[in-house]
């Protein structure tokens, strides 16, 4: 396997609203959150309430992550691709955060971090919510204030755009048009906290994540006109 690929660790993350319950937000967040809805408001009906119960995942300043997925690429000795995936998660975000930073830096300087829309998602989500949690951001990680040459990470929505700025296009659709398995089918990101906080099921929420990652993986290869990863070869790790 190429270097190329070898040093690729495509990540996913699943995040939801900081509390389920509104009224437990401080009244300096309340009146934050009410300049945000603002913004976010299309009906007059709707209030900061229901605003926050929908939106607010998005937000790192009123969010928190409770699942982080990652892959690799790997060869066996046929000389066949494989996936390596596993994941993080728990109910508690600073060890949460403080496992993931920890596998990061025992990492390669050369590792690249790849996922989609991560530019704008992920990766600054990631550094936010590790400084709110007062978790130093890796270098591997936080690569702001860089030139853009400069930046290795990856982000396979930015290369489905070929310069187009103006061009949003969802996993789910790039997986839809390269014939890439999907983990649609078991729930979608907008149900992400209602998972959580109705269910309670942390794991279902992880199983998704990971979903997301393989697409991910399969999609850069796609890009690459290389052959799709058999579902055989894809391992998740502990």
């Amino acid at each position: 396997m190429n270097a190329e690929l070898r040093d690729i660790l495509f990540l996913d993350i699943e995040t939801i609203g900081c509390t389920d319950n509104y009224t437990t937000l401080s009244e300096r967040l309340k009146i934050q959150w009410a300049r945000k809805a603002g913004f976010l408001r299309r009906e007059e009906s709707q209030t900061d309430e229901e605003l926050f119960y929908n939106r607010s995942g998005i937000y790192a300043e009123f969010a928190r992550i409770v699942v982080i997925a990652v892959g690799k690429y790997t060869e066996n000795e046929k000389g066949e691709m494989g996936l390596k995936i596993k994941y993080f998660a728990d109910h508690d975000e600073k060890k949460l955060l403080l496992e993931f930073k920890a596998m990061l830096d025992k990492m390669d300087g050369n590792t690249r971090l790849c996922a989609h829309n991560g530019k704008e998602f992920d990766f600054p989500f990631l550094c936010r919510r590790m400084l709110i949690n007062a978790v130093v951001p890796p270098a591997l990680l936080n690569q702001s204030g860089r030139k853009p040459w400069e930046v290795t990470h990856l982000d396979t929505m930015d290369m489905w755009k070929f310069g187009d700025y103006k061009h949003y296009t969802s996993l789910d659709l790039l997986a839809a048009i390269f014939d890439i398995p999907s983990s649609k089918g078991v729930m979608d990101g907008s149900q992400v906290s209602e998972v959580y906080y109705k269910e309670k099921n942390l794991t279902k929420i992880a199983e998704y994540c990971l979903g997301d990652v393989i697409a991910i993986a399969q999609l850069y290869l796609r890009y690459k006109c290389i052959n799709l990863i058999d579902e055989k070869n894809i391992v998740t790790t502990p």
